[in-house]
Protein backbone atom coordinates (compact mmCIF):
# COMPACT_ATOMS: atom_id res chain seq x y z
CA UNK A 1 0.00 0.00 0.00
CA UNK A 2 1.46 3.33 -0.57
CA UNK A 3 1.57 6.02 1.63
CA UNK A 4 0.64 9.84 1.62
CA UNK A 5 3.57 11.40 1.41
CA UNK A 6 4.51 14.76 2.90
CA UNK A 7 3.30 17.98 1.86
CA UNK A 8 5.96 20.71 1.65
CA UNK A 9 4.18 24.58 1.88
CA UNK A 10 5.74 27.71 1.93
CA UNK A 11 4.37 30.78 3.97
CA UNK A 12 2.52 33.10 2.14
CA UNK A 13 3.80 36.09 4.51
CA UNK A 14 6.74 37.70 5.08
CA UNK A 15 6.04 38.97 8.76
CA UNK A 16 2.80 39.63 11.35
CA UNK A 17 -0.36 39.97 9.86
CA UNK A 18 -2.99 41.56 12.08
CA UNK A 19 -6.17 39.28 13.02
CA UNK A 20 -9.20 41.06 11.92
CA UNK A 21 -11.64 39.86 14.34
CA UNK A 22 -15.05 37.57 13.26
CA UNK A 23 -17.70 38.11 11.54
CA UNK A 24 -20.48 39.56 13.01
CA UNK A 25 -22.17 36.30 14.74
CA UNK A 26 -19.71 33.74 14.18
CA UNK A 27 -18.34 34.14 18.11
CA UNK A 28 -21.94 33.81 19.44
CA UNK A 29 -22.68 30.94 17.46
CA UNK A 30 -19.47 29.46 18.22
CA UNK A 31 -20.20 29.75 22.01
CA UNK A 32 -23.90 28.37 21.90
CA UNK A 33 -23.19 25.07 20.23
CA UNK A 34 -19.97 24.79 22.55
CA UNK A 35 -22.80 25.08 25.57
CA UNK A 36 -25.05 23.05 23.74
CA UNK A 37 -22.75 20.01 22.87
CA UNK A 38 -20.02 20.15 25.14
CA UNK A 39 -21.07 21.69 28.76
CA UNK A 40 -20.74 24.87 30.62
CA UNK A 41 -17.31 26.74 29.66
CA UNK A 42 -14.80 27.08 32.72
CA UNK A 43 -12.74 29.64 31.38
CA UNK A 44 -11.20 30.66 27.91
CA UNK A 45 -7.25 31.45 26.68
CA UNK A 46 -8.03 34.83 25.51
CA UNK A 47 -5.58 35.61 22.39
CA UNK A 48 -5.01 39.64 21.63
CA UNK A 49 -2.76 41.32 18.61
CA UNK A 50 -2.61 37.59 16.67
CA UNK A 51 -1.14 37.13 13.41
CA UNK A 52 -3.70 36.41 10.81
CA UNK A 53 -6.49 34.91 13.13
CA UNK A 54 -7.29 35.03 17.06
CA UNK A 55 -7.89 31.97 18.51
CA UNK A 56 -9.06 31.74 21.45
CA UNK A 57 -8.80 28.47 23.08
CA UNK A 58 -11.90 27.62 25.31
CA UNK A 59 -12.19 25.37 28.13
CA UNK A 60 -15.06 22.88 29.06
CA UNK A 61 -15.45 21.81 32.57
CA UNK A 62 -15.60 18.48 33.01
CA UNK A 63 -19.70 16.98 33.41
CA UNK A 64 -21.70 13.77 34.66
CA UNK A 65 -22.36 12.96 30.73
CA UNK A 66 -18.41 14.18 29.67
CA UNK A 67 -16.54 13.28 32.81
CA UNK A 68 -13.45 14.83 31.04
CA UNK A 69 -12.25 18.70 29.96
CA UNK A 70 -12.47 19.54 26.51
CA UNK A 71 -10.99 22.62 24.58
CA UNK A 72 -12.29 24.04 22.09
CA UNK A 73 -11.48 26.90 19.61
CA UNK A 74 -12.50 30.00 18.35
CA UNK A 75 -11.18 31.98 16.08
CA UNK A 76 -9.95 29.92 13.44
CA UNK A 77 -13.28 30.34 11.07
CA UNK A 78 -12.37 34.06 11.07
CA UNK A 79 -10.88 33.48 8.01
CA UNK A 80 -11.69 30.72 4.93
CA UNK A 81 -9.07 28.14 4.36
CA UNK A 82 -8.51 27.39 0.72
CA UNK A 83 -10.37 24.21 0.16
CA UNK A 84 -11.45 21.91 -2.76
CA UNK A 85 -14.83 22.35 -3.96
CA UNK A 86 -17.91 20.95 -1.73
CA UNK A 87 -15.83 21.40 1.80
CA UNK A 88 -16.83 24.13 3.58
CA UNK A 89 -14.09 27.09 4.02
CA UNK A 90 -14.62 27.34 7.91
CA UNK A 91 -13.50 25.27 10.64
CA UNK A 92 -12.56 24.99 14.02
CA UNK A 93 -10.51 21.94 16.39
CA UNK A 94 -10.46 20.36 19.54
CA UNK A 95 -9.41 17.72 21.90
CA UNK A 96 -10.18 16.32 25.12
CA UNK A 97 -7.70 16.28 28.20
CA UNK A 98 -8.49 13.57 31.60
CA UNK A 99 -10.33 15.95 34.35
CA UNK A 100 -6.63 16.04 36.15
CA UNK A 101 -4.89 17.86 33.48
CA UNK A 102 -2.97 20.52 35.51
CA UNK A 103 -4.20 23.18 33.91
CA UNK A 104 -4.59 26.94 34.97
CA UNK A 105 -6.11 29.85 33.53
CA UNK A 106 -2.99 31.82 31.74
CA UNK A 107 -0.99 30.51 29.21
CA UNK A 108 1.39 29.84 28.49
CA UNK A 109 3.43 28.27 31.97
CA UNK A 110 4.84 25.29 31.54
CA UNK A 111 5.44 23.45 28.13
CA UNK A 112 4.75 20.25 29.90
CA UNK A 113 1.01 20.78 30.72
CA UNK A 114 0.60 23.74 28.14
CA UNK A 115 1.51 21.76 24.89
CA UNK A 116 -2.10 20.06 24.06
CA UNK A 117 -2.82 24.08 24.03
CA UNK A 118 0.26 24.95 21.67
CA UNK A 119 -1.34 22.31 19.76
CA UNK A 120 -4.57 23.64 18.51
CA UNK A 121 -3.15 26.88 18.06
CA UNK A 122 -0.84 25.83 15.42
CA UNK A 123 -3.54 24.03 13.89
CA UNK A 124 -6.05 26.33 13.58
CA UNK A 125 -3.46 28.88 12.23
CA UNK A 126 -1.24 26.27 9.71
CA UNK A 127 -4.02 26.69 6.79
CA UNK A 128 -4.44 30.42 6.70
CA UNK A 129 -0.26 30.69 7.35
CA UNK A 130 0.46 28.66 4.21
CA UNK A 131 -2.84 28.79 2.35
CA UNK A 132 -3.92 25.48 2.80
CA UNK A 133 -6.83 23.78 4.68
CA UNK A 134 -7.70 21.62 7.45
CA UNK A 135 -9.98 18.54 6.93
CA UNK A 136 -10.20 15.10 8.17
CA UNK A 137 -7.20 12.54 8.14
CA UNK A 138 -5.06 15.29 7.70
CA UNK A 139 -1.68 14.87 9.43
CA UNK A 140 1.43 17.30 10.98
CA UNK A 141 4.76 16.30 11.82
CA UNK A 142 5.67 18.44 14.60
CA UNK A 143 8.63 19.14 12.59
CA UNK A 144 10.70 17.95 10.16
CA UNK A 145 12.12 15.63 11.44
CA UNK A 146 9.21 15.21 13.73
CA UNK A 147 10.45 15.76 17.53
CA UNK A 148 8.10 15.51 20.35
CA UNK A 149 6.13 18.41 21.83
CA UNK A 150 7.53 18.86 24.72
CA UNK A 151 9.92 17.04 27.00
CA UNK A 152 8.51 14.18 28.58
CA UNK A 153 5.72 13.89 26.09
CA UNK A 154 5.59 11.09 23.56
CA UNK A 155 3.82 12.34 20.93
CA UNK A 156 5.65 14.09 17.67
CA UNK A 157 2.64 15.23 15.58
CA UNK A 158 -1.10 14.82 14.98
CA UNK A 159 -3.93 13.96 12.55
CA UNK A 160 -7.11 15.28 12.27
CA UNK A 161 -10.09 13.00 12.76
CA UNK A 162 -14.06 13.40 13.61
CA UNK A 163 -15.12 13.22 16.60
CA UNK A 164 -16.43 10.68 18.34
CA UNK A 165 -17.40 11.46 21.91
CA UNK A 166 -20.08 13.57 20.04
CA UNK A 167 -23.70 13.12 18.51
CA UNK A 168 -23.15 13.32 15.04
CA UNK A 169 -25.34 17.41 14.56
CA UNK A 170 -22.04 18.86 17.30
CA UNK A 171 -19.60 18.26 14.29
CA UNK A 172 -21.21 21.48 12.69
CA UNK A 173 -21.72 24.99 13.89
CA UNK A 174 -24.46 26.59 11.60
CA UNK A 175 -24.23 30.45 11.80
CA UNK A 176 -26.99 33.03 11.30
CA UNK A 177 -25.81 33.37 8.17
CA UNK A 178 -26.28 30.13 6.60
CA UNK A 179 -22.21 29.68 7.19
CA UNK A 180 -20.88 26.34 8.34
CA UNK A 181 -18.09 25.49 10.26
CA UNK A 182 -16.29 22.01 10.92
CA UNK A 183 -15.43 21.37 14.67
CA UNK A 184 -12.75 18.16 14.33
CA UNK A 185 -10.70 16.54 16.43
CA UNK A 186 -6.78 16.44 16.81
CA UNK A 187 -4.94 13.44 17.93
CA UNK A 188 -1.95 13.89 19.07
CA UNK A 189 0.56 10.87 18.00
CA UNK A 190 3.94 8.49 18.35
CA UNK A 191 6.18 9.24 15.74
CA UNK A 192 6.01 5.68 14.54
CA UNK A 193 2.07 6.40 13.93
CA UNK A 194 2.81 9.41 11.92
CA UNK A 195 5.57 6.93 9.86
CA UNK A 196 2.16 4.80 9.19
CA UNK A 197 0.22 7.69 7.61
CA UNK A 198 3.12 8.97 5.40
CA UNK A 199 4.72 5.17 4.02
CA UNK A 200 0.97 3.46 4.33
CA UNK A 201 -1.52 5.90 3.77
CA UNK A 202 -4.85 6.59 5.93
CA UNK A 203 -6.26 3.05 5.92
CA UNK A 204 -3.37 1.83 8.11
CA UNK A 205 -3.31 4.36 10.18
CA UNK A 206 -6.92 3.72 11.13
CA UNK A 207 -6.40 0.76 11.17
CA UNK A 208 -4.08 1.12 13.76
CA UNK A 209 -6.32 3.85 16.05
CA UNK A 210 -9.18 1.84 16.00
CA UNK A 211 -7.18 -1.16 17.32
CA UNK A 212 -6.26 0.70 19.88
CA UNK A 213 -9.36 2.68 20.30
CA UNK A 214 -8.19 5.91 20.32
CA UNK A 215 -10.49 8.72 20.00
CA UNK A 216 -10.00 12.69 20.93
CA UNK A 217 -9.69 11.74 24.74
CA UNK A 218 -5.81 12.39 24.90
CA UNK A 219 -4.63 9.66 27.26
CA UNK A 220 -0.87 10.73 28.08
CA UNK A 221 0.31 7.04 29.08
CA UNK A 222 -0.95 5.46 25.57
CA UNK A 223 1.70 3.23 23.74
CA UNK A 224 2.04 3.79 20.33
CA UNK A 225 -0.68 1.40 18.19
CA UNK A 226 1.86 1.24 15.21
CA UNK A 227 4.11 -1.38 17.10
CA UNK A 228 1.41 -3.69 18.74
CA UNK A 229 0.42 -6.73 17.17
Amino acid sequence: MSGDGVLRHQPLHDGFVAAEGQREGIAEAIDRHIEQFFGPVDFVYHEFGSHLVSVHVYVIEPTEARPFRTLITSGMSELPMTVPEGISPYAEVMLCLPADWPLEEFYPRNPGVDWPITVLKQVARLPHEYGTWIGEWHSLPNGDPAEPYAPGTPFAGAVITPMLRVPAEARIITAPDGTEINVLAVIPLHPDEVAVKIERGTDALIEILDRGRVTELLDPARPSFAVIR
